[in-house]
């Protein structure tokens, strides 16, 4: 008999997995944990009841939240990742001619186990002589950090338990202290059909203490219920309109080889929908 694993986040709607085989589920310090495999998206990983990977379609998710901003800013030498404990993000910046990349992450056991079930996600990038890796709470780690930063990449889980405090206004003002002048901050957040009152208080802390702040999107199969939503913010309000030839330029420049992204689905992401357009004017 088929058994199933059925995703809680949302309380009137949801989705399940058929599970070929467990190969991990036990409760971190701070998250309970599963890894199991499915034969459509490989093997997933979930955390507290919410999809947080999988080997399928983790691509889309990882590529969008790096590639956007590091093209887009053009010249970024040291980057922040906050989260990320499966690699996935840690791995696409490495492919970037960065000088340091910063990752705080509050539970060892997620890099652990990702290493172990999951490692094409990080594909070595954890050795790579450019990470500082940082296990601590991250909303601790930026009120105490002194150093800027040219990008800030946030992959958290969503914002209930630990990873609540990662979309509140203080965090938001610390981030802003620890980017550069020409900074950009990303993060995760959501998918706005099922989760709107997310995107509209998160837009009300981001333009309370950035000059551009606006989100962009990708379509990612396992995060269910329509287009996830990226939040950005900055101080530098050209980065959202970089002109595609300069964007091509730079994509051809850096050799990489992508699943999902290209300069015109990175121009594109930034075009929403009228009922995200109108979740933001909420926030005004």
């Amino acid at each position: 008999m088929t058994s199933w694993y059925n995703e809680t986040l949302h309380s009137q709607w949801g989705q399940h997995f058929s599970i070929d085989k467990i190969l991990f589920e036990d409760k971190t310090e701070h998250f309970d944990l599963i890894i199991f495999e499915n034969s459509q998206f490989g093997r997933v990983m979930a955390l507290d009841g919410a999809i947080q990977t999988t080997e399928a379609d983790e691509f889309v998710y990882h590529e969008m939240l790096t590639h956007v901003p590091l093209f887009a800013h053009g010249n970024a030498k040291d980057v922040l990742i906050v989260g990320g404990g499966d690699g996935g993000i840690l791995r696409e910046v490495c492919k970037h001619p960065v000088e340091s990349v910063t990752m705080v992450e509050i539970d060892p056991m997620v890099i652990k186990l990702s290493q172990e079930f999951f490692p094409k996600h990080s594909a070595g990038s954890f050795n790579d002589p450019r990470l500082d890796l940082v296990i601590e709470d991250a909303a601790v780690f930026m009120a105490e950090d002194k150093k800027l930063y040219d990008i800030i990449i946030v992959d958290s889980t969503d914002p209930e338990g630990p990873g609540a405090v990662l979309f509140s206004t203080e965090f938001y003002g610390n981030c802003s202290k620890r980017l550069a002048e020409d900074g950009i901050l990303v993060n995760q957040n959501g998918v706005p059909f099922l989760q709107p009152a997310e995107l509209t208080a998160t837009h009300t802390r981001l333009i309370g203490i950035f000059n551009d702040a606006h989100f962009y999107t990708a379509a990612v199969p396992t995060y269910a219920g329509g287009l996830m939503t990226l939040g950005w913010a900055s101080n530098n309000t050209t980065f959202r309109n970089v002109p595609l030839a300069t964007l091509e330029q730079r994509f051809a420049n850096s050799g990489l080889k992508t699943n999902y992204y290209t300069p015109a689905c990175h121009q594109a992401s930034f075009s929403l929908p009228a009922f995200i357009l109108r979740l933001m004017e909420k926030a005004l």
